[in-house]
């Protein structure tokens, strides 16, 4: 097998991937705030090889020919073999955007459930799968800080490869149906009231007093039915323009979709095994004018309480890394870095290492999984609490939305400020770290500082999107 490319014109990716995002499986990866050094490289992916869907240890494979259930297996192992197996070239070529094909998709949070011993107390969706990750061999790569785009697809030959890029153009040239978005203000259900979110934020801080943990991610959910005729990707649109974020994504897995405007990343490793991580950890409301935004820095920068819990999360990824990494390479160029974005400020950390030979991507993601950011200290007595505190399990919130290379390059996402659209429902959770110097009255308004953004974005006018060849 060979990699061709052929240059596209650099449009709109959200107009581009409008064209497709009606099909299972297809995928954008949207650096959509272009302020963000981290947003330079979009992704459209779409009519995978195959697809790698798991619920628990089940794990179920489908390519266009066959369908194969495995069980008892670990659905990180299982994708590693599936993706070592492709008949691909792992070279890529130079000049054009890292991601040249490869399994890219969901690793929802309660993949954790297959890594480590959690006792069962919230309750589980059956419909939601743990891992729904596609194998594929062409991708539309933008390149914003260039202004160009291109069409990278494996192929035996180059007309091999011109068939493939023919049916993808004829797909973005298709002219589809009107869309619609209703956008009238939803009616939100909190799942938990307010007074019973804060008695679990006080149970979490007797965990830690008690001597349990250090911190944990304490989150709630809310949850709303979607007007008729109802388009999530089209609502996706305006979810980008109200809160723009580096790592965005949306994801339509047939009945249901995933959108996430997350501003954090969670691993990355270029192919030659250098690894970064940048936990979020500290958040902080933005204010209407300049001279109260600044104040605000100011107190989130001066906080003894998130300096502590961002600190406490950069030691665990450490810690993390370490497993997989050389120990000798693990590094923090960057601790409680402020980061500004549409809605809110946050504090940042960086994580940088080496992989030791031998070591893959997955394997990475396997050891990492789920993030210490959206988790706790230590990390497994944190799940233990946060899964009999939480009514629910996550599903994709705090999980994750990855590409993987053949080359072994990955990317990944943390899942926050992310919605799941399922048949004729959406919801989303926000949630926040918890110290022994939370207060539980500031810990609620912090979840409704972040939540307000996805509140807004469904109370705008009316909109009717034309998509036109």
């Amino acid at each position: 097998m060979s990699i061709f490319a052929a240059q596209y014109p650099h449009t709109d990716a959200i107009k581009a991937f409008s064209k497709l995002a009606h099909m299972p499986y297809s995928l954008l990866l949207d650096s959509a705030d272009q302020s963000h050094e981290a947003s330079r490289y979009s992704y459209i992916l779409t009519n995978p090889l195959e697809t790698i869907e798991a619920k628990g240890k089940d794990v179920t494979i489908s390519s266009r020919e066959k369908l194969k259930t495995i069980r008892g297996k670990n659905p990180f192992d299982v994708l590693k073999y599936r993706l070592e197996a492709q008949d691909f070239s792992t070279e890529t070529l130079p000049h054009l955007p890292p991601f040249q094909g490869g399994a890219a998709g969901l690793f929802g949070y309660d993949l954790g459930r297959t890594l480590e011993n959690i006792v069962n107390f919230a309750i589980d969706n059956p419909d939601m799968p743990d891992m729904a990750i596609g194998i594929y061999d062409q991708v539309l790569a933008f390149d914003h800080h260039e202004n160009k785009a291109w069409i990278i697809t494996r192929a035996k030959n180059e007309l091999e490869a011109q068939m493939k890029q023919a049916i993808l153009l004829n797909n973005l040239a298709a002219t589809r149906a009107q869309n619609h978005i209703y956008s009238a203000p939803l009616q939100w259900q909190q799942q938990l009231k307010p007074a019973e979110f804060k008695t679990r934020i006080e149970k979490t801080i007797n965990y830690i007093v008690k001597g349990d943990i250090f911190q944990a991610n304490l989150a709630q959910k809310f949850e709303a039915s979607l007007p008729h005729f109802f388009n999530p990707f089209t609502h996706y649109q305006t979810l980008r323009a109200i809160n723009p974020a580096p790592f965005a994504t949306f994801m339509n897995l047939g009945n249901i979709a995933i959108s996430s405007s997350s501003p954090e990343r969670f691993l990355s490793a270029s192919a030659n095994g250098i690894v970064t991580s940048t936990p979020i950890k500290g958040t902080i409301k933005r204010a209407n004018t300049p001279a109260k935004d600044e104040a605000q820095k100011q107190r989130l920068i001066n906080s003894a309480k998130d300096k502590a819990e961002n600190i406490m999360i950069t030691d665990l990824l450490r810690n993390d890394l370490s497993k997989l990494c050389e120990a000798d390479s693990i590094k923090t160029p960057e601790l409680c870095k402020l980061e500004s974005f549409a809605h809110v400020h946050h504090l940042v950390s960086t994580i940088t290492g080496k992989l030791r030979d031998g070591q893959t991507p997955i394997d990475l993601l396997k050891a990492c999984f789920p993030g210490g950011s959206i988790t706790g200290a230590p990390k497994i007595r944190a799940m233990q609490i946060i899964e009999e505190l939480e009514p629910s399990r996550r599903g994709p919130y705090c999980g994750s939305i990855a590409i993987i290379g053949f080359d072994g390059m990955m990317d990944s996402n943390i899942l926050i400020r992310t919605l799941v659209y399922e048949d004729t429902q959406v919801s989303f959770h926000v949630g926040g770290g918890i110290t022994a110097l939370s207060d539980p009255d500031t810990e609620y308004e912090e979840t409704l500082a972040k939540a307000r953004a996805i509140f807004d974005s469904f109370e705008t006018e009316t909109m009717d999107i034309k998509q036109t060849g």
